[in-house]
């Protein structure tokens, strides 16, 4: 809980309490370099326009944070105040007035932000991760370097937010305003993007030249292999995956089995439109013939090489499937010794020729 007489003070008179800080909590001017507390404090509605909340700097290894673990700051005036490193996770700052506020470094893990102003607000290295922004206004916020993971932004309007180094991970940005978000440096030439899910993807792709490497690597080794993730037949995809290793491709294994949050054809589409080849096991087939019926009409220069064991029946699809010249003949194999023995001739090899014939011809610059 808040200790009340630091909470009586900072409610009577934001300028007493700056001065207080001053006093109290700085070694260099005498103080104790004391916390303050405001831990669970009741500050709805409170006016701490440029109050002094932040770190007291005692060394590196000791810093003092205005702790506002799950303070109630709703409707809040906190409109160019310091908040640097403040603890403010879980806190309730909805409808808050946050104009220019400076929030660097602080922890707003899981606060509630609705609905927030915070234009011009300085959040660099802040930490956002589970913490509710959706319909609040960003406007020219300074995000460089904050930690954006499972952060709500929907409704959010994040026009030229400054976003370099920023991690932001399974954000939350439906009808979200992106326009102009800057991935460059202060002290750098500006660039700009409208998706903050892909200005990390851009900044890598032009600054990075290991990434042009990665995206040939991925292009050129992904194989994905399809079937199903029953006892039995996982080991048979397993021994696919690991000899497919062993000849250096980079396999991805998609497990039907496994319920998953995003819609399964659009994920195995994607996961298909990055690989060089796809394999895929009929046997025992189930959820498969309805992800070749997404693959293979609408990815044309992609090979499809399918495999069978002996003794299951293909399904009746397969045939039409068939009709496409990137849909390699089924291979039928006896079991996984056989497979594995002649997997580089009966089925890479195959796959690879039908890659290779698929491939749009290179332009050639005509002599001069």
């Amino acid at each position: 809980m808040a200790d009340q007489s630091h909470l009586l003070l900072l409610r009577t008179s934001v300028e007493d309490w700056n001065q207080w800080r001053k006093d109290r909590f700085y070694p260099r001017n005498g103080g104790d370099a004391t916390e303050p507390d405001l831990e669970e404090a009741d500050l709805h509605e409170a006016n701490l326009s440029k109050a002094n909340l932040y770190i007291a700097h005692l060394d590196e290894a000791n810093l003092k944070r205005a702790n506002l673990f799950q303070a109630n700051l709703h409707h809040a005036w906190l409109n160019g105040a310091d908040l640097e490193g403040a603890d403010l996770r879980g806190a309730d700052l909805s409808g808050a007035d946050l104009i220019g506020t400076y929030l660097k470094g602080a922890n707003l893990s899981g606060a509630n932000l609705r609905g927030v102003r915070l234009d011009g607000a300085v959040l660099s290295e802040a930490i956002l991760s589970g913490a509710d922004l959706s319909e609040a206004d960003l406007t020219d916020a300074d995000l460089e370097q904050s930690v954006c993971i499972e952060t709500n932004f929907s409704g959010a309007t994040l026009t030229g937010c400054h976003v370099y180094g920023i991690a932001c991970w399974d954000a939350i940005l439906e009808d979200a305003v992106q326009q102009s978000l800057c991935i460059t440096p202060y002290d750098e030439p500006e660039i700009t993007v409208d998706n903050l899910e892909v200005a990390q993807f851009i900044y890598l792709l032009l600054n990075n030249q290991k990434i042009r490497h990665v995206i040939d690597t991925i292009t050129s080794k992904v194989v994905l292999i399809l079937g199903r993730f029953t006892s039995e037949r996982k080991v048979i995809l397993d021994a696919v995956r690991d000899e497919l290793r062993t000849r250096d491709y980079l396999p991805i294994v998609f497990d039907f089995e496994k319920p998953s949050s995003r819609d399964l054809t659009e994920t195995v589409s994607t996961l298909a439109h990055m690989a060089r080849f796809v394999i895929a096991d009929l046997t025992d087939a189930k959820s498969i013939p309805q992800e070749l019926s997404v693959i293979v009409p609408t990815l044309p220069s992609l090979a499809v090489q399918p495999l069978i064991q002996d003794g299951d029946s293909e399904y009746a699809m397969i045939e039409h499937w068939q009709r496409y010249p990137w849909v390699l003949d089924t291979y039928h194999y006896q079991n996984l010794d056989s497979l594995l023995a002649n997997l580089k001739e009966a089925v890479i090899d195959p796959a690879e020729r039908r890659a290779n014939e698929l491939m749009p011809p290179q332009k050639t610059t005509p002599p001069t």
